[in-house]
């Protein structure tokens, strides 16, 4: 009797011990699904506002641009500042390994000759801000 009440002991730590661990994962899958959520969410609002923009200017939309483009003009708009080719595929959840940073690097180049980004400096890579017009250049 005592043998068999040691393997149901036994075997109720290994469970316990499992759905410990099972919550430790639940835990960061639930970290994981809430940063996607709101990297999904702000691309959805930089998308918004450039087709806003788009229509605003009569420029058209950026449907134009081929797919994967209007992601990395949404990293670049997300971050606020320059990126580095590396730091556009870490924010897209690309691997950083050189086949992946020289292909995106290769559409920041594509986007910098058609005056969509600029490159302030070699590898950074930024938002072309149009030079707004002022009233008071109007006015001269």
């Amino acid at each position: 009797m005592r043998e068999l009440l040691d393997k149901i002991e036994s075997r109720q730590q290994l469970v316990l011990e499992t759905a410990d661990q099972l919550r430790e994962q639940i835990a960061r899958l639930a970290e994981q699904l809430a940063a996607a959520e709101d990297t999904l969410k702000r691309l959805q609002i930089t998308r918004e506002t450039i087709l806003e923009l788009a229509a605003e200017d009569e420029t058209g939309p950026p449907e134009a641009l081929p797919p994967g483009y209007c992601a990395i003009l949404a990293a670049i708009e997300t971050a606020g500042e320059g990126l580095r080719a590396k730091d556009v595929c870490r924010a897209l959840g690309l691997g950083t390994e050189a086949r992946h940073t020289e292909g995106t690097r290769a559409k920041l180049k594509r986007l910098v000759s058609r005056g969509i980004l600029t490159e302030p400096e070699p590898g950074l890579f930024t938002l072309t801000n149009p030079a707004p017009a002022t009233p008071e250049a109007n006015s001269s």
